[in-house]
């Protein structure tokens, strides 16, 4: 608001003055309503008089009659100046009608008896009945009927979100002494009128402060534009086309009185006694209402009005209670009832409309039909509460879905007849949004305490913050107790109780006895009220259970629990976010080197003596098999335990490698154990269990404490039989010396192994640990090998091949480079960076624009890494020193450079069109260091292949190829030289001139290298629990690991899907708690005659357990850990236990390894280790396995004894940087998965282009569900997605139909990339149903962002402005979504919400079901008007177009949505793979030698 210089005031408030001073009214009547006329305009030293009269007042420091008289000389003395001091032409001050901008919200506050007289002279009978409610200001008469319709109200209304009852808002100050319902009449005229006034007087002197000082600042900018002017009574704009004005009485309507006392109505006689005296009001029907503010303008009674004593009437035909016709007879016209003094809602008439009901000072009336002029805006009185009885119904059944749920829901209801709307959108839903809010409010506060509210559900948090409610409000306002009678009926089955083996319950129970007991002493703690909002800062009721257990109120206060109408809803929300919200950085952790962290040990005096002669002797150590200790007898291969010198960390504990003697003294080499307290187990781990770790050092003997036990507990040979059956948890006593272990553990990946055999070996100084790490760092190092004759070159030594990191490196091979490794003579025109932002851009027509500072595009590649370089090795040589010998010290390769296509002069458009392993051959050469190398792969010429191109990609990865060869010089691509070809051996005999150093012996190992002898791998038959349509198996298949014999799925669609695409599976749609109690219980088949899979049947099993209820960060409380005991993860792991397969993987979203401070994953983990099973845990990014899609998903694997633990798969695509943080801090430690080339990639990165450039357009609302491709696919995804056989025909390329205000919106998004919601333009459009959109008015300065470049103001609502919002100041129907300003300073603008798909960037995350409000709200086609089809979904998660779904198209997003990407599974597959041949080749080796011995032996 523009500074105060001049008082001026416009010329209707002087008239009204002037009437003021003629028409006699009284003296405290005339100043409170100058003061009202003028409030707005005086200046600030005068508001500031007037503040501290008022509060001077409030004090009783002085009377009413003194400060009538103060005030009235105060206004004397300004109006006097105002005459004196006239400056024309409102506008300058930014004031239109007497309205500040951004100052409406108190307005209405302050018209109750002020605007008594002006009513009082339109209706004759008025004085008489005015007269006598006012005459109730009489403290004596109790029996305010208004009063008794409160109580009577709360006590019998069976409502469903009942109670709405409105009540004027007070502070709590002016409770004392009067009913606690807080709606009082006889106070009401005089309290409610001065606190108000006190409230708008301070709000507005602050506002004019801070306002004082920002102009004194600003440069003088353009003139400010002004908001348009409103009603001060009913708030609505009065330029605004659509407020209606009352049509007026039929000449036979009756006032109140008469009316009540008409013979078809009347139940009682004329006299006002009986009237009085009457106990309830009477009730009657209404039918052909309107409510109107005493101006006329029709106008909602839901909106907050009546609580802010804003005089609402209505006109209607009357009828008597028992007559539910909503017809013109038996009753009579009224006019001008009122005014209202509460409305309230009661229970729904058969479940489906509710009843609505007004009360004035005489009587209850319950809505019939409205008016045909106020149909529109009851109908959305109407819409709203029945909005708000779908939310709280679906809700309560369904805690655990999610915004885009809602939404589904909500779209999909159908409104019950009689209703004037024919559907529900979701700008419904956001325009009703805090009444639907409160509701769940009030239904909560009727729950039990111990009930998780329905307010802190993902849904309700999203919607809260979308639509910037403000909690808490509602509650305030009432303060009463209520006895909230549940219309909806609880749901009480839940999910069934969780089946579990005896084993997986007894951990969770030893575990969390001693935790939550911990926790529950600790108390913990517990803030329990955020103290700014309304329900904090009011007082206790008093009435409830909770303040009834106060001592306070004369309990024995051992509840401690917060009143029941305190419970702060803001903080009850926040703490739910918080739970959610981990911070993850946005770029990808360095590796961490391992670093061992240095034991402080102390030593101890003791007495030290070899036993037995030295049994070798090597330099000077003499080596022992035996000392005595203290009188004990240590030998090699004993275990001791070390005192530290913190005495508050455990003892450490090591076995005895080797004994020895030498200059230092008696000396030890000990191999440490890790206690398992000290891996990721944390506090989970069994506190006697160990694990053995790659840790040694030399000690002296006297830090030796004594000697312990530590046994190895090895599986059981009939370890596969043994699940499910009654197992003591304790593996051994504990008797303070006695340890066990199991595994060896990798301390920088998390990883259970089993033990290497080497570890109970006899030897007086093997130690396990030092081979191991040496074999490590010797791989570290290349070494050459067979060096060749080199005539040419003096000093260089040459070599046939080298080895490193454990391959083998020759001559001729393909290798990988880190992309930084060498550069090309082509500088391809690279994307530049380019800037999003527009200067120049129309403020008046895209008012958010400025919210786009940041250039950052969510879901571009922009700053994607490049794949691997590739080379082949020309050369592999060492320089000679000056004696002529090679320094073996550093090895060096000569390579032969190959282009891809984008690094040719073509650019990245070449890329687009050519197969992603596709190279260009290049005689360019480069001297690389062999430490540099990443990896070896096969790079072969595609004309000497023997199979086709097609098969010899899909043998594996790490497979490239090339038909030509590239100049850069020249800029041209010609058949590739014979020295390019020769190198391949297994040709059709072409070119087999072979170069120097390429003789035979280069050539055969090659051959018997690319084509081993592999055994083939027996597809182990997979049970998949939780299977969705599908994706977690369709991966394995491809990967040809697995045949999915059995799949769980309750949810029927999904199950359907996944019968539709493995017909030979046995699907089961029942809970799995079910089916495990039946097969624990040895039953054969279950209900519907399914065969049942046996114990030893299950070779694999994989699924994603859903994880409500203990998804968030916080520690476990009672109620969390209850929802976890019986959650699907722990029947997931009795499943795991009972039937004991060979391997076992669980995924789940990236936050389940950081759920409640981590516990779920070590319990997790903590299960599988108890079973006896190698494991480990880690985050993988499927957008690096080949979708354009970023979706970080937990992967914890488990391999049986005798099975090798899968490593996790290297990524195969380069991808967005941001989104590939994928390590895991537990316990304040990071963990990383074993994937060694970090962020790197052997493929460029799959664009939204190459998912899905190839599709035909389709309109917003397509429901074709089968077409035609109409074209060839362009990319090699596509190639690949649509599959060899040829289909003709498109499946599911169908998407939703979205409203006809959503499609506008979309249609107004521009194409360029990052365009989303801030781009839309502020103007009225025609929809496609006819209907006009609303131009978004601008109202309230905002005091973040400031005003626009032309001065318009940005804020939408009061509380840009740092007020509570105000509810009349909601806008519907505009292009821009009036929620999204509202909220968008607290939610990084809401970027990406209406945002379109980059042609060249990713997907987010692929949702259940595409909303462009939705929380991954960027799903609008980079260039159609319209969102994402099925199909587009679906290859965004890499299915085959092949992939059926099943079901209406929400439940295919859904399938869709909740799918594991098969790429990624088959990535996994395939290191699962790797595991089994390695095993078989390592069985087939020991076979062999053991072959061998027996035929040397014959």
């Amino acid at each position: 608001m523009p500074s105060k210089t001049s008082f001026s005031l416009p010329d209707d408030v002087r008239k009204r003055l002037q009437m003021l001073d003629e028409d006699g009214s009284p003296e405290e009547v005339q100043v409170k309503e100058k003061l009202r006329l003028v409030q707005d305009f005086l200046h600030d030293d005068a508001q500031d008089q007037l503040t501290s009269l008022e509060e001077k007042m409030k004090n009783s420091e002085i009377s009413k009659e003194v400060y009538i008289s103060k005030v009235k000389v105060l206004l004397g003395k300004e109006l006097h100046l105002e005459n004196g001091a006239h400056v024309d032409g409102v506008e300058q001050n930014g004031k239109v009608n007497g309205f500040a901008n951004g100052s409406h919200k108190e307005e209405d506050d302050v018209n109750m008896a002020t605007e008594q007289e002006v009513t009082e002279t339109k209706s004759p009978a008025a004085p008489k009945w005015k007269g006598a409610r006012r005459s109730k200001t009489n403290p004596e008469t109790k029996n305010s009927p208004t009063s008794t319709r409160v109580t009577r109200n709360s006590g019998k209304q069976p409502t469903i979100l009942s109670m709405f009852t409105k009540v004027q808002k007070r502070k709590s100050g002016d409770l004392n002494g009067e009913d606690a319902n807080g709606i009082n009449e006889p106070k009401k005229e005089d309290d409610s009128e001065e606190t108000q006034e006190e409230k708008r007087l301070k709000v507005e002197s602050d506002e004019k402060l801070s306002e004082e000082s920002k102009s004194k600042i600003t440069k003088p900018g353009p003139a400010a534009k002004t908001p348009p002017p409103k009603c001060p009574d009913c708030r609505q704009y009065l330029d605004d086309p659509d407020l209606k004005l009352f049509q007026g009485d039929p000449d036979n309507a009756l006032e109140e009185p008469e009316m009540l006392t008409h013979e078809s109505l009347s139940l009682f006689e004329a006299n006002e006694d009986g009237f009085e005296s009457y106990d309830h009001l009477p009730q009657h029907r209404i039918t052909n209402f309107s409510v109107y503010d005493k101006r006329g303008h029709l106008c909602p009674f839901d909106s907050g009005l009546i609580e802010k004593n804003v005089e609402l009437y209505f006109s209607c035909y009357v009828k008597p209670i028992y007559d539910d016709s909503p017809g013109l007879t038996s009753g009579v016209f009224a006019r001008k009832l009122g005014p209202i003094n509460a409305w309230w809602i009661t229970g729904f008439d058969g479940g489906e409309k509710a009843l609505i009901g007004f009360t004035t000072s005489f009587a209850d009336y319950i809505l019939m039909e409205p008016s045909e002029e106020y149909a529109p805006i009851f109908a959305l009185m109407q819409e709203k509460i029945y909005m708000s009885k779908i939310v709280v119904e679906f809700l309560q059944k369904n805690p655990d879905v999610n915004y885009e749920d809602l939404l589904n829901k909500i779209e999909t209801t159908v409104p019950p007849a009689g209703l004037n709307f024919n559907c529900f959108t979701e700008d419904t839903l956001l325009r009703h949004a805090q009444f639907v809010v409160e509701q769940v409010e009030s239904y909560d506060e009727a729950g039990d305490s111990d009930e998780q509210p329905i307010i802190v559900t993902p849904c309700m948090r999203d919607l809260i913050k979308l639509a910037g409610v403000t909690l808490g409000k509602r509650r305030a306002a009432r303060r009463q107790a209520i006895r909230h009678p549940t219309k909806i009926e609880k749901d009480i089955k839940g999910p069934t109780k969780a089946t579990t083996t005896k084993l997986v319950c007894q951990i969770f129970d030893a575990f969390f006895a001693d935790q939550i007991e911990q926790n529950d002493k600790d108390g913990g703690v517990k803030r329990q009220r955020c103290g700014v909002c309304e329900v904090c800062q009011s007082p206790d009721c008093g009435k409830c259970t909770a303040c009834k257990d106060m001592i306070k109120f004369g309990g024995s206060g051992k509840s401690k629990q917060a009143c029941k109408q305190r419970r702060c809803p803001n903080l009850a929300v926040k703490e739910a976010e918080d739970d959610e919200n981990i911070e993850e950085d946005d770029v990808p952790a360095e590796k961490t080197k391992k670093v061992l962290q240095t034991k402080k040990k102390r030593q101890t005096q003791s007495k030290l003596a070899w036993i037995g002669e030295p049994v070798e002797t090597v330099g000077k150590r003499h080596y022992y098999k035996k000392v005595s200790l203290n009188d004990e007898v240590l030998e090699v291969g004993d275990c001791v335990s070390v005192s530290s010198e913190d005495p508050s960390i455990p003892l450490y504990l090591a076995r005895i490698t080797s004994l020895w003697e030498d200059n230092n003294g008696k000396m030890f080499h000990a191999h440490w154990f890790l206690r398992g307290i000290h891996t990721v187990l944390g506090e989970s781990s069994d506190p006697l269990e160990l694990v053995v770790v790659d840790e040694c050092e030399d000690m002296l003997l006297n830090y030796v404490q004594g000697k312990v036990n530590v046994m190895y507990k090895a599986p059981s040979n009939n370890w596969f039989m043994e699940g499910g059956i009654d197992v003591d948890l304790k593996v051994i006593e504990d008797d303070g010396k006695s340890f066990f272990y199991q595994f060896w553990y990798d301390t920088e990946f998390a990883r259970f192994e089993t033990p290497p055999k080497t570890e109970l070996s006899e030897d007086f100084r093997f130690c396990g640990s030092c081979t191991r790490t040496k074999e490590q760092n010797e791989q570290e190092v290349p070494r050459p090998f067979e060096p060749l004759e080199n005539e040419d070159n003096d000093n260089k030594a040459l070599y046939a091949l080298a080895w490193f990191k454990g391959e083998q490196f020759r001559v001729g091979d393909g290798i990988y480079l880190p992309s930084e490794a060498f550069s090309f003579s082509v500088k391809p025109a690279s994307p530049m960076k380019r800037s999003h932002r527009k200067e120049d851009v129309d403020e008046d027509l895209y008012p958010e624009y400025y919210r786009k500072s940041s250039d950052y595009i969510k879901g571009s590649n922009l700053d994607a890494p490049e794949p691997f370089r590739v080379g082949r090795i020309k050369e592999i040589f060492c320089h000679r020193r000056s004696n002529g010998k090679a320094d073996n010290s550093e090895v060096k390769l000569r390579l032969y450079k190959f282009y891809r296509p984008e690094n040719t002069h073509r650019g990245v458009k070449a890329s687009y069109h050519t197969d992603i392993n596709q190279l260009y051959w290049s005689d360019e050469e480069v001297t690389v260091s062999m430490s540099e190398v990443l990896g070896r792969c096969q790079v072969e010429y595609a004309e000497d292949l023997n199979e086709s191109v097609q098969d010899y990609s899909n043998g594996g990865p790490d497979r490239f190829y090339f038909l030509e060869a590239y100049s850069a010089k020249s800029k041209s691509f010609e058949d590739p030289p014979n020295h390019a070809r020769s190198c391949v051996h297994k040709g059709k005999g072409k070119g087999k001139g072979k170069g120097k150093g390429k003789g035979k012996a280069s050539q055969e190992p090659q051959e018997s290298r690319t084509e081993p002898q592999t055994p083939k791998v027996p597809k182990y038959r997979t049970l998949d629990v939780f299977s969705g349509c599908g994706g977690l198996s369709e991966g394995f298949h491809q990967a040809g690991i697995s045949e999915t014999l059995w799949a769980i799925e309750m949810w029927e669609p999904a199950a359907q899907a996944f019968r539709l695409n493995n017909p030979g599976t046995t699907v089961f749609t029942e809970d799995c708690n079910v089916l495990l109690k039946l097969v624990m219980s040895g039953e054969k088949t279950n209900s519907l005659g399914q065969k049942l899979p046996q114990k030893g049947d299950v070779e694999m099993l994989c699924g994603g357990p859903p994880c409500q209820g203990f998804s968030g960060m916080n520690r476990f409380n009672s109620r969390t850990y209850s929802k976890f005991k019986n959650s699907l993860v722990v029947s997931y792991l009795s499943y795991c236990d009972y039937y004991r397969p060979k391997f076992f993987l669980l995924e789940n979203v990236r936050n389940f390894v950081s759920f409640k401070n981590s516990m779920v994953l070590k319990l997790t983990l903590r299960c599988l280790v108890r079973m006896g099973y190698q494991c480990t845990f880690g985050v993988l990014q499927a957008g690096q396995y080949g979708v354009a899609q970023t979706r970080r998903r937990a992967i914890i694997l488990a391999a049986a004894p005798g099975e090798k633990l899968p490593r996790y798969p290297e990524p195969l695509h380069v991808f967005a940087p941001r989104a590939c943080s994928l390590t895991v801090a537990v316990d304040e430690r990071k963990y990383v998965s074993n994937v060694t080339r970090g962020n790197g990639g052997i493929y460029r990165t799959i664009t939204v282009r190459d998912t899905m450039s190839d599709l035909p357009e389709i309109r917003n609302g397509a429901a074709a569900l089968e077409i035609s491709y109409n074209g060839e696919p362009q990319s090699w995804f596509q190639r690949q997605i649509r599959g060899t056989q040829y289909q003709p025909i498109l499946r599911d390329h169908i998407c939703k139909d979205m409203s006809a205000l959503v499609e506008a919106r979309m249609r107004h998004i521009p194409l360029a990339p990052g365009s989303d919601w801030r781009d839309l333009p502020n103007i009225e459009v025609r929809l496609k149903d006819g209907t006009m959109t609303k131009k978004l008015r601008y109202t309230h300065h905002d005091k973040k962002n400031g005003r626009s470049s032309t001065g318009a103001l940005r804020g939408v609502c009061t509380c840009a402005g740092g007020k509570t919002c105000d509810s009349a100041d909601r806008q519907f129907n505009t292009l821009i979504p009036w929620c999204l300003p509202h909220t968008g300073n607290r939610h990084n603008h809401w970027a990406g919400l209406y945002g379109r798909l980059e042609w060249d960037g990713f997907f987010s995350t692929t949702v259940t079901n595409p909303e462009p409000m939705g929380k991954q709200g960027r799903v609008l086609h980079p260039e159609q008007h319209r969102v994402v089809s099925v199909r587009e979904c679906a290859r965004s998660q890499g299915f085959p177009d092949t992939y059926r779904f099943f079901g209406n198209i929400l439940d295919k997003h859904r399938q869709v949505g909740n799918a594991v990407p098969p790429p990624l599974s088959r990535a996994i597959g395939l290191e699962i793979k790797k595991c089994v041949l390695d095993r078989m080749k390592e069985e087939q080796a020991t076979a062999d030698v053991k072959q061998e011995k027996m035929e040397v032996s014959d």
